[in-house]
């Protein structure tokens, strides 16, 4: 079997599907996200959303060119749709959520929520003629003049598909972090306190009842941003 594929026994907890069905399961093209943070269209239109019954009729969906990521046609199998992705099948608009078992979901929203995306800010890197690149957690890069008032683990909101940034969320006291990982994955929670270490050890934020590390702590504006809720 190719490296396109990895045992259903080995996929990511992530994943919603069943893991004693078949063998093997396809496994996301090279991305921004990670294996864990992210599914392949076909898996998702066949297995989650149950638009295609086989693998050929997923491609057959895909090549109608009414499928698009992030405001944008998508024809690639292979794409993975991650993290705070918005997938869009017709007239219908999706985002991708973890949920508090730490699956990955992919949850109805309105066409106006379809325009913007919040994207952590995972690092930043001064390039040629002083410009400032912002690397984004779903591994998309966007060059400023001046962005000082940007730090790691801040939030930005983008449009889609124009990829403007419209608002800026830092990681400061009060703000509502929604958490991508540990004990509490899928919960929301107001920061504390931020505590940076002077080592090699993980930054860690710091809430109410509990702490986690940093890399887990994904800023949103309000509650109602995201799908947390699957509609009843």
């Amino acid at each position: 079997m190719s490296s396109s594929h990895i045992k259903r026994l080995m996929m990511p907890r992530s994943w919603p599907l069943p893991r004693k069905t078949s063998i093997w399961v396809q496994k996301p093209n090279p991305c921004g996200h990670s294996l864990e943070n992210c599914m392949p269209m076909t898996l998702i239109l066949r297995d989650i959303m149950g638009v295609a019954h086989t693998k050929r009729e997923a491609k057959k969906i895909l090549y109608s060119r009414k499928i698009m990521v992030d405001g944008k046609i998508e024809t690639d199998s292979g794409r993975g749709v991650g993290l705070m992705d918005v997938l869009t099948i017709g007239d219908e608009n999706y985002r991708c959520i973890l949920d508090t078992n730490g699956k990955l979901r992919y949850r109805s929203i309105s066409k106006k929520s379809a325009k913007t995306k919040i994207c952590r800010v995972t690092g930043k890197t001064t390039i040629k003629d002083g410009m400032t690149q912002l690397h984004l957690h779903d591994g998309r890069n966007i060059v400023l003049k001046s962005t000082s008032e940007y730090s790691t683990g801040d939030s930005i909101v983008i449009s889609l598909p124009e990829q403007k940034i419209t608002a800026h969320l830092p990681i400061e006291e009060g703000a509502l972090a929604y958490l991508t990982g540990g004990s509490h994955i899928g919960e929301t929670a107001n920061v504390r306190e931020r505590i940076v270490k002077r080592s090699s050890k993980a930054n860690e934020t710091i809430f109410d009842d509990f702490g986690t590390v940093s890399e887990y702590v994904f800023v949103i504006g309000k509650e109602k941003d995201l799908p947390l809720e699957a509609e009843s």
